[in-house]
């Protein structure tokens, strides 16, 4: 299978138990989490070699974060340690009509301080056939974005499929830069872009009628943009949504229909699951309208499993790409 490789900040996510509300709680669940990483995971369970790269604290803390990792069949031979502290979220799962909040406490974290010269791409890359980013990484800080363009970069000279899932974080972007500012020369060098209209309109200023449109022009900006990629999510409910996905591929735009995923367990790193999906997917499949709608079920599946990580076969996502969702008990 292929060496993928991703590049993000990991946090300690840090859970009310079941529905409770912040408030109510007297104890929180532990478990680790970062978009890229969840990436990785994924990948890893469907028997891709995955190495994810990023910066913990030299801490019993950093340690346990990258043994989560490991656990989930991660390399986390490229991880390096060092600066203040682990960045960390709060969550609480909404119900029904009571939505989920998240609460950030990220601050000059390890990530967020980095040197890049601290990582050897070149090394890192080895025999690596896929490189993978988020916008949320630049936003950190200077040191994180250099980074990330550091990674991009070697995997151009290397030839190696870069994609990036260019959403990003308005509050996170506290060191001086607005994402206008960074993210164009990280989209210069991608092949595949996870965005919407919405998204490169205000990264890029390039407006379009529609979603085609959107996208030609933003080829025509980033000649190295082959894809582009958009999810569409119908929320009914915190606890119910449809979920479809859209791929343009420089001549027409492959659409799949919608999944009813209903009752959400739990929806943070659906996002990731489906990204995972879709590049197992273009990997695997000589079939784009099949691997896009891989991806929409393996990121209706995460919706049905706690944590960040989606924990599944590709059987298992497979069944609910061909239909199978009734949920039937398996003996």
């Amino acid at each position: 299978m292929s060496k993928i490789v991703t590049f993000g900040e990991v946090l300690m996510r840090l859970s009310t138990p079941g529905f409770s509300r912040f408030e109510q709680a007297r104890q929180l669940d532990v478990t680790y989490a970062g978009g890229e990483a969840n990436v990785a995971s994924a990948l890893a369970y469907w028997g891709h070699h995955t190495a994810h790269v990023t910066r913990f604290p030299d801490s019993p803390i950093g340690r346990s974060a990258a043994q989560f990792l490991h656990f989930h069949g991660v390399d986390i031979s490229n991880i390096i340690y060092g600066g203040p502290r682990m960045a960390v979220y709060f969550l609480e799962t909404g119900a029904a009509l009571r939505a989920s909040q998240i609460v950030y406490d990220r601050a000059n974290s390890s990530l967020a301080t980095i040197d890049p010269s601290e990582l050897n791409w070149d090394e890192i890359l080895k025999d690596a056939d896929w490189f993978h980013w988020a916008g949320i990484t630049p936003a950190l800080s200077q040191g994180a974005a250099d980074a990330c363009l550091a990674g991009i970069e070697a995997a151009r000279r290397k030839g190696i499929t870069v994609s990036g899932d260019i959403f990003y974080r308005s509050n996170l972007w506290k060191y001086g830069k607005k994402p206008s500012d960074v993210l164009p020369a990280l989209t210069a060098g991608t092949d595949i872009v996870i965005a919407n209209r919405e998204n490169i309109s205000e990264i890029f200023g390039i407006e379009g009628k529609d979603f085609v449109e959107s996208c030609v022009n933003l080829k025509a900006a980033f000649p190295q943009v082959s894809r582009v990629i958009d999810t569409k999510r119908t929320s009914i409910s915190a606890t119910h949504n449809l979920l479809r996905a859209y791929l343009w591929n420089g001549e027409s735009v492959l659409e799949t229909a919608d999944i009813d995923i209903n009752p959400i367990v739990d929806r943070v790193g659906g996002g990731d699951a489906f990204i995972a999906g879709l590049i197992h997917g273009l990997i695997s499949f000589n079939d784009e309208q099949k691997a896009l709608e891989f991806g929409v079920a393996a990121s209706a599946l995460k919706h049905t499993i706690e944590g960040d990580a989606l924990i599944s076969t590709v059987a298992e996502v497979e069944a609910i790409r061909q239909g199978e969702t009734s949920g039937r008990i398996r003996r």
